[in-house]
């Protein structure tokens, strides 16, 4: 059986009389990257907050390599590389001067930072900026101090959140590109609420509404939760719609314009049996038909409304 990296057991918090969060499970066994995914106010940062021992749950437990943070913090400390929403930069330091003195933090042996900054200096592109004071840098780079900082020990899980926040579309492209590299050697797990920033970068994602998990496997599993109901038709030498609409197994059928329809069916093998004949033997001219998947945004709908009616 393989070690878990992070174990989340039966975690609820609560701040004054209102539940932020409540029993919340799940356990990460392998690397790669995965979204924390979740509307504004879901629960996101502070389930994050807890794994990293930022903040004391009200019940439950957290463990990072079998280590419980509740008993031991410092000790799974070291495992975790930590990005808060804000990057915990000091402006008036240097960059080698920052990342000198999170090395410390990070108890890094004396012999050894240097090596270790270099590291991870080249690591997130900061080599030529090693002397440039931490305000004069610009916001994407100022968030790839922040991912420095947060690998400089190289801990097997490091934690994200929303780490893409302001950054423009270039900038984004390329802390994307960042995280990916780093997810090859370690667990990365990253919080989010917009849904292409976990299609481009995730693997896993385990989405959290109304303090609860409501999802938890693969992004491609997350694309076809909603079972699709519609195929796409192209059809060359178009028919009027009615006809469509007669075939066995057709529940209805719509005109996109042109040559494209959407058609609605009660048995898809039937349905797509029934088109591919008859565009044959009425000479519809087949160009193209494709079961359509649901989008990710309609998914991120259906399991929100969901966690609503609980």
């Amino acid at each position: 059986m393989e070690e878990s990296i992070v174990k989340v057991k039966h975690l609820s918090h609560r701040y004054s009389v209102q539940w932020a969060i409540r029993d919340i499970n799940f356990e990460i066994t392998e690397n790669g990257i995965y979204g924390l995914l979740g509307s504004n106010g879901a629960g996101k940062s502070t389930t994050m907050n807890i794994m990293c021992g930022v903040l004391k749950q009200t019940e439950g437990e957290v463990f990072i390599k079998g280590v419980s943070m509740r008993e031991n913090p410092v000790e799974a400390k070291r495992y975790i590389g930590f990005l808060p929403q804000k990057p915990p930069l000091y402006n008036d330091l240097t960059v080698e001067e920052f990342l000198a003195f999170t090395a410390n933090i990070r108890r890094i042996p004396t012999g050894e930072v240097a090596e270790a900054i270099k590291v991870v200096m080249g690591r997130c592109g900061l080599s030529h900026f090693r002397k440039r004071l931490v305000r004069n840098l610009s916001g994407g780079y100022q968030q790839r101090l922040g991912i420095a900082q947060a690998i400089i020990h190289n801990p097997a899980f490091v934690v994200l959140d929303e780490p893409t926040n302001g950054l423009d579309p270039n900038q984004i492209v390329e802390i994307r590109h960042l995280i990916k590299e780093i997810a090859e050697e370690r667990t990365v797990i990253l919080s989010t609420h917009i849904l292409s920033e976990v299609q481009a970068t995730c693997d896993y994602i385990r989405m959290i509404e109304e303090g609860q998990v409501v999802f938890a496997g693969t992004v491609e599993e997350f694309d076809n939760y909603i079972v699709p109901n519609t195929i796409f038709v192209s059809l060359a030498s178009a028919p009027p719609v009615d006809e469509l609409k007669m075939l066995s197994g057709v529940e209805d059928a719509v005109s996109m314009g042109g040559m494209d329809y959407r058609v609605n069916f009660s048995d898809s093998r039937e349905a797509i049996t029934q088109i591919v004949e008859a565009s044959v033997t009425r000479n519809w001219q087949l160009l193209e038909i494709r079961m359509e998947k649901s989008s990710m945004d309609s998914v991120f709908a259906e399991l929100s409304a969901k966690s609503k009616n609980r």
